[in-house]
């Protein structure tokens, strides 16, 4: 998208264009920070599941190791969307 602004310099004046790019790169650093968030917790419930004495009463109560949040095929998943106008 920031190419297409590039290649129309009346595109990249545009109030709403603008608008439209801010709200498209908050909307990344959201979603970046919701991942990062994610992995913090399970990390630190992981870490909680292997303390003595807490790994006595979590291995008791059934409680198990998280998975970091990962994207599937994430070369395919980081690739620029297409946004028609």
């Amino acid at each position: 998208m920031f190419a297409v602004a590039e290649a129309y310099p009346e595109l990249k004046a545009n109030t709403n264009f603008m608008q439209l790019q801010t709200e498209l790169s908050d909307t990344e650093s959201k979603i970046s920070y919701a991942r990062q968030f994610f992995n913090d917790t399970v990390q630190i419930f992981n870490n909680k599941l292997e303390v003595f004495p807490n790994n006595l009463v979590t291995g008791m109560m059934g409680f198990q190791m998280v998975d970091y949040f990962t994207l599937q095929g994430e070369v395919e998943a980081r690739q620029n969307v297409k946004v028609n106008f």
